[in-house]
C-alpha cells in the first residue's frame, strides 16, 4: 500500500498545473468581467501559487510523510500565502472559497489514476485520511494568517492616522508643542505621551508645551498618566508647559488628588509661547 500511496503522490505532482488550471478557471466562471481584467495581470501568479499548494499534497504522499511534518508544511503556506492575499486585499470569505475546488479537482485527478490502475481500496481510504485533514489545516492555518496581518494593517492604519492627529511640533530649536485634540481615554492617550518621550530625544528638547485646549474630556487613569510622563520629561531635561486646561478637565484633574504646585500652565497657547521665546 505504501508504493500505491507514493505512486499517487507522484502522479499529483505530474498534473499538479493541470489541477491548478482546472481550479482557477472553474473559479473565476462568477466573477465579472471587470474582475477578471484587475485579476489578469496576477495570473500566471495565482496558477502558479495553487501548482505550489498542490505540489504539498504530492509530497506528502510520495514521501509518506509523518503527521507532524505534513502539518508543518500546511501550516508555513497558511502563513505564507494567508498574508499574501490580506495584502491583495481579497475578502477571506471570497479566499475561502478555494477550498471547495482544490478538493473537487484533486479527487477527480486521483480517482481517475486510481481507476485506470486498478489501485486497493485500502489505499482510497488511506488517502482520503491523509489529503482531506491537510486540506482543512491549511484553511485554518490560512485563516489564522489572515487575520493576524489583517488586524496588524489595521493598527498601522490606526498608528499612521493618530500620528497625523498629535504631531510634535517644533516651534524654535529646543522647543515644540504637542496639541492634544477630541476626548482623551487610555487607548487614544498612549501614542501621543510615547511621541512625546520619542521626540524629547529626537529634537533635543529643552521645552515641550502640551497644550490641552482641543480636549474636553479626560478619564483619571489619563489624568494621572500624564503627571508620570511630565516627571519622564524632567528626568531627561525637558520641562513641561500645560496649556489650555478647560474647566471639566481640571475637575478631573483635581478629583485625582494630583499636586499643581511643580508643574508650569499658562492659559493659553499664545501666553506660553510668548513666555518662552522671550526667555530662549
Amino acid at each position: 500500500m505504501k508504493d500505491e500511496i507514493g505512486f499517487l503522490g507522484d502522479k499529483i505532482l505530474e498534473y499538479k498545473f493541470e489541477i491548478a488550471n482546472e481550479v482557477h478557471e472553474n473559479r473565476i466562471v462568477d466573477i465579472t468581467e471587470e474582475e477578471k481584467k484587475q485579476l489578469s495581470p496576477l495570473e500566471v501568479e495565482l496558477i502558479n501559487i495553487r501548482a505550489h499548494f498542490i505540489s504539498l499534497f504530492g509530497e506528502v504522499l510520495r514521501n509518506y510523510l509523518n503527521e507532524e511534518r505534513a502539518l508543518q508544511k500546511f501550516t508555513q503556506w497558511g502563513k505564507e500565502t494567508g498574508e499574501m492575499f490580506c495584502n491583495l486585499k481579497v475578502p477571506l470569505d471570497e479566499a475561502l472559497k478555494d477550498t471547495k475546488y482544490y478538493r473537487t479537482f484533486l479527487w477527480k485527478t486521483l480517482k481517475e489514476v486510481i481507476k485506470e490502475n486498478n489501485l486497493s481500496i485500502d489505499t482510497v481510504f488511506e488517502v482520503g485520511g491523509i489529503i482531506d485533514p491537510l486540506l482543512d489545516h491549511a484553511a485554518y492555518s490560512f485563516s489564522l494568517s489572515y487575520v493576524h496581518f489583517y488586524q496588524l494593517t489595521l493598527e498601522r492604519a490606526q498608528s499612521a492616522f493618530l500620528e497625523l492627529l498629535v504631531p510634535v511640533v517644533p516651534l524654535a530649536k529646543g522647543m515644540a508643542i504637542l496639541p492634544l485634540i477630541g476626548n482623551i481615554d487610555t487607548e487614544r492617550a498612549n501614542y501621543p505621551m510615547e511621541e512625546a518621550l520619542k521626540s524629547a530625544n529626537r529634537l533635543q528638547l529643552q521645552r515641550l508645551i502640551v497644550d490641552l485646549s482641543g480636549v474636553y474630556i479626560i478619564d483619571t487613569m489619563v489624568a494621572g498618566w500624564i503627571f508620570k510622563v511630565i516627571d519622564s520629561l524632567k528626568l531627561l531635561g525637558v520641562e513641561t508647559v500645560l496649556t489650555g486646561i478647560r474647566r471639566e478637565v481640571a475637575q478631573t484633574v483635581v478629583s485625582v488628588g494630583i499636586d499643581f504646585n511643580n508643574l508650569t500652565i499658562k492659559s493659553s497657547l499664545q501666553k506660553a509661547t510668548e513666555n518662552l521665546l522671550i526667555r530662549f
